[in-house]
């Protein structure tokens, strides 16, 4: 009978995406000979029963929206990828911590110059950055589409991106270190966006040498404070708390039964710090030195608490940062260590805040920690500490159950049917495995080397299911390879069946997608009717950095160039297709403000404006506004123009910038 109820239900999808090629093929959007038949295509391209199912599960005409969005970290690009699923088409680049020429972000607008300033380091201007881990604002423990927040952690910085716009809005970097890792994380209400340390170092950038390791060398957790309101990052409200040298790693939210607290996971609690070249004793590398012993450990901490020792005047400041010491958190009862298993990579909370899994590289088991049991622990007092004096509650008293998965466990994603799913990046495979019941269900082959993985809406206290996206760090044999260095992988898996017949537990793989612009490292995806972007910017004027109208943006009718001694100020309108004004004329060595607004409305008809020989591009959406200051050092003729498409006469929307040396 579960034969007979699988062949008609195989034969009822085959017939429906045979359908929907036909329709394709008909439209002139089919593969293969157009106009042939979906037979005729199938056969052609050799194409099973599973490949037509995974092509209509993804297919999403023309006009048609997706059901679900994803923020994925875009890795060395400094950036964040916007991603619709299920057509698993890129919507967007979002420009954070590196220039974006598309977008004209950080080509010479004032606003965004003083937010890239802002994220710089030690005179040092940043160039370059490492995003890892985005997350999206919350309302009670769900997604509310509101902001999102990414790290980079090459240089311990968080960023804020105003969902209404899909722009960044802010920049933060930490006063205390040059790395992060375990950021960023939202507690249930957004009240704070969690930033984990990485590699341990002595706090605020100082000297120490590394002799002196043990106790010059800190980790850390930074608890930035988000002001709503403002929709900004409040640094003055922010702490950090300081931690044993331990290699801090990613970090996660108490939800529900776990509210107020946190965790994050550490490895290399051997504190191992490579070969010395003037040591002939020591010559263990840190890769071996960092996994020699059997246990790192997850840091529990009280951020309720701390966060009111903190407001209580508890810290000390470093480089005029609130730091809460080591020993106020061991003598205020703000953290706590559990054993667990060694390399560990993910902590996560589950949907109902009970239980806490641990993913431990090279342990093939997930450890599930019991929030009851370890509150128990910690009532209970008469812990061991650690040689740092941070009390240790045993594993065995706060472990619920261990399940083997598979070699490599990284990271887990949640539900809506009460399973958990497990990226194992030496299985290049995600496993599915039963909460409450702590088994195995089933996995399924990915390409290849996984790292993350993301759920539909799968952080949150009400995962939604349906799908999953494996983040794979390669595709060796997937896709056409431009050079050596191949682009990552995300693929998208239904989770919808479940089939205890199946090796995959009824998983089924979907699409591949191919990322070459980085090297993603995590993603959340979010119901894509939460979301509610402007199609256009509320009124003519607006200025994106306070998201309000700005009082003196050009508008139409008052444009024009005033000369206040060596200071020029140049007010302009942009419409389809015209500039004005069309010509500007300065003297060299002036200092010149130019404000361009775009005063078109509808959305269709944004304009660009490129200056070239002073590395200015701007992009204005309808109704924005913006502004771009320079000297004018070089003499000459340049011609500014709109660097986008917007209407037939496109080419002709130019002016001259004329610059006299004389």
């Amino acid at each position: 009978m579960k034969a007979a109820k699988k062949y008609w239900k195989g034969l009822v999808v085959v017939v429906a995406a045979m359908a929907m090629f036909a329709w394709a093929c008909s439209s002139g959007n089919g593969t293969g000979s157009v106009g042939g038949s979906a037979d005729e295509i199938i056969e052609e391209r050799g194409l099973t029963d599973e490949d037509v199912a995974a092509a209509v599960s993804t297919y999403t005409p023309s006009g048609v929206l997706d059901e679900y969005v994803m923020f994925a970290s875009g890795g060395h690009s400094g950036q964040v990828f916007v991603i619709g699923m299920p057509s698993m088409r890129l919507l967007k680049t979002i420009g954070v911590f590196t220039p974006e020429p598309w977008q004209g972000w950080g080509y010479g607008s004032v606003a965004q110059e003083e937010i890239f300033a802002s994220g710089n380091a030690g005179g040092q201007d940043l160039a370059w950055a490492d995003t890892h881990h985005p997350a999206l604002s919350e309302t009670e423990g769900d997604y509310d589409g509101e902001w999102l927040f990414i790290n980079d952690k090459a240089n311990a910085r968080v960023a804020t991106i105003d969902l209404r716009d899909f722009e960044t809005k802010q920049f933060v970097k930490n006063p205390i270190a040059l790395n992060d890792h375990g950021g960023t994380m939202v507690t249930p209400d957004t009240e704070w966006i969690i930033e984990g340390g990485q590699y341990a170092a002595p706090l605020g950038w100082e000297y120490a040498p590394l002799e002196s390791y043990n106790d010059e060398y800190k980790g850390m957790v930074t608890l930035w404070k988000f002001d709503r309101e403002s929709g900004r990052i409040d640094e003055n409200a922010s702490f950090a708390l300081e931690l044993p040298p331990y290699w801090q790693d990613l970090c996660d939210a108490g939800k529900l039964a776990s509210d107020g607290w946190i965790v994050c996971n550490s490895f290399n609690t051997e504190r191992a710090t490579g070969v010395d070249p003037a040591d002939p004793e020591n010559t263990e590398p840190i890769e071996a030195g960092a996994s020699a012993n059997e246990n790192d450990y997850l840091h529990v901490i009280n951020l309720e608490k701390a966060a009111e020792v903190a407001a209580n005047g508890g810290t000390t400041e470093v480089n005029g940062f609130p730091v809460v010491p080591l020993e106020t958190s061991i003598d205020e009862g703000l953290l706590y260590f559990v054993p667990e298993p060694k390399s560990p990579h993910g902590a996560d909370v589950t949907p109902d805040g009970e239980y806490i899994v641990v993913a431990g590289k090279l342990d093939p088991h997930v450890t599930i920690y019991s929030w009851d049991k370890i509150l128990g622990a910690i009532e209970a007092g008469d812990l061991e500490t650690d040689e740092y004096g941070v009390p240790i509650i045993p594993l065995d008293t706060a472990k619920e159950a261990q399940v083997e998965l598979g070699l490599g466990p990284l990271h887990t994603q949640f539900d809506d049917q009460g399973y958990a799913y497990t990226s194992l990046f030496l299985d290049s495979a995600i496993a599915r495995w039963k909460l409450g019941d702590w088994t195995l269900e089933g996995s399924i082959p990915v390409q290849y080397n996984i790292g993350h993985l993301a759920a539909a809406e799968g952080d949150t206290v009400s995962p939604d299911g349906k799908y999953v996206v494996a983040l794979n760090k390669w595709s060796i044999d997937r896709f056409f390879h431009p050079g050596p260095l191949y682009p990552q992988n995300f693929q998208l898996i239904d989770v919808t069946n479940v089939d205890p017949d199946s090796d995959t537990n009824g998983m089924q793989l979907l699409y591949d997608m191919p990322i070459g612009m980085g090297e993603p490292h995590y993603a959340q995806i979010i119901k894509a009717d939460k979301l509610e972007p402007w199609a256009v910017y509320p009124e003519v004027g607006w200025d994106p950095e306070t998201q309000s109208v700005k009082a003196d943006a050009p508008q139409a009718g008052n444009e024009g160039v005033v000369r206040d001694g060596n200071n020029v100020t140049v007010n302009m309108t942009a419409i389809r297709s015209h500039f004005a004004p069309e010509r500007v004329e300065v003297n060299q060595g002036d200092h010149v403000t130019w404000n361009i607004t775009n005063v078109d409305t509808s959305e269709d008809a944004t304009h660009g404006f490129a200056m070239p020989g002073y590395n200015i591009s701007l992009s204005l959406e309808p109704g924005e506004t913006q502004t771009v200051e320079f000297d004018a050092t070089q003499s000459g003729v340049f011609t500014y123009y709109c660097s986008e498409f917007c209407s037939a006469l496109h080419l002709e929307m130019a002016g001259y910038f004329l610059v006299n040396s004389g």
